[in-house]
């Protein structure tokens, strides 16, 4: 136990009530799965994270920020120690600015990434609509770089504003950030003073995206046609984390790779590779962490004897 009875309380005091004990983390995840975290934090305004996050340090106990969890596996076992969730708080977008070129507008980590494409087509601004369909909060899509054929993150953002360990809030320009494929890298500058065995890092409080100017109806009507092109190709009405692997960077996909190997359809308990995309792995019917985990073990080995690659997992798994 990280946490003793003393600093439950003061826990529970500086995050207003909003704090949860042995949390099943199967609420918190699209994949509808996962054990307990010990504490669960839905902290309604920075001022409250800042709080939080400044006592964590503070007890070295450490701490998992999540979002709409999305992209997140969590083990049978749960997590130890504390999660923050940002999903009630941290959620208005604003339009900063405006110049020849391109327009800023800034939205916080806990805005559903859907609401964000939503408020550029109807504010007539371009660049987001590579984002529609895809699951998450603003936050998330950041950290995993999140994006589709038509565009990915770090291509419309100018910068992001984050919360350090020390309660301390700073401005990164998007030149200072190291972006990979699915991932944003913290530089080395911003990982001063933290151990290297600290999952403590900077947590992103907001983006601020520069999009241009087009027609409302245009962008809604290329809006309707990726949406239905993605609803054709996923599975869509039964919990998933999304694409469950990386693309290797040259050849076929990671979806193309796991169907020629003959495990489309694939079930372990209570999951199964979905039939529509094999990229997906799908809860299909109360599926564990270890049913899940099993499909993706199974795919990485059958794919690697026949193709000799090795396939990444893009969704991040965490617990015990």
């Amino acid at each position: 136990m990280l946490i003793d009875n003393a600093a439950k309380t003061f826990l529970e005091n500086i995050s207003d009530g909003n704090l949860r004990f042995d949390e099943p983390m199967s609420r918190h995840t699209s994949l509808r799965t996962g054990g307990p975290a010990d504490f669960f934090a839905e902290p309604k305004s920075l001022e409250i994270l800042v709080k939080i996050v400044k006592w964590t340090a503070a007890k070295r106990i450490p701490y998992l920020i999540i979002g709409g969890g999305s992209n997140l596996l969590v083990r049978d076992k749960g997590i130890r120690g504390l999660v923050i969730s940002l999903k009630k708080g941290l959620n208005c977008i604003t339009e900063n600015r405006t110049n020849n070129v391109c327009v800023e507008v800034s939205a916080e980590a806990g805005v559903n990434l859907q609401r964000l494409c939503s408020f550029a087509i109807n504010k007539g601004l371009e660049g987001m609509n590579f984002a529609l369909g895809i699951p998450g909060l603003v936050g998330g899509a950041i950290m995993m770089n999140a994006g589709t054929e038509h565009g990915f993150m770090e291509k419309v953002l100018g910068s992001v504003n984050v919360l350090m360990p020390d309660g301390k809030t700073e401005k990164i320009d998007k030149t200072n950030l190291d972006f990979r494929y699915r991932e944003l890298a913290w530089k080395p500058e911003y990982n001063k003073g933290l151990s290297s065995k600290s999952s403590n890092r900077p947590i992103i409080i907001s983006g601020n995206f520069l999009l241009t100017r087009n027609e409302p109806a245009k962008l809604k009507e290329e809006a309707e046609l990726f949406l239905a092109a993605r609803n054709r190709k996923q599975p869509i009405n039964l919990p998933s984390a999304g694409c469950f692997f990386r693309n290797p960077q040259s050849g076929l996909t990671a979806g193309e790779l796991i169907d020629k190997a003959g495990l489309k359809g694939k079930i372990m308990g209570g999951a199964r590779i979905s039939l529509e995309h094999a990229n997906f792995i799908i809860n299909r019917e109360k599926a564990s962490a270890v049913d899940i985990i099993s499909l993706m073990e199974e795919a990485q080995e059958r794919v690697y004897r026949l193709f000799n690659i090795f396939l990444e997992p893009e969704v991040k798994i965490v617990g015990e």
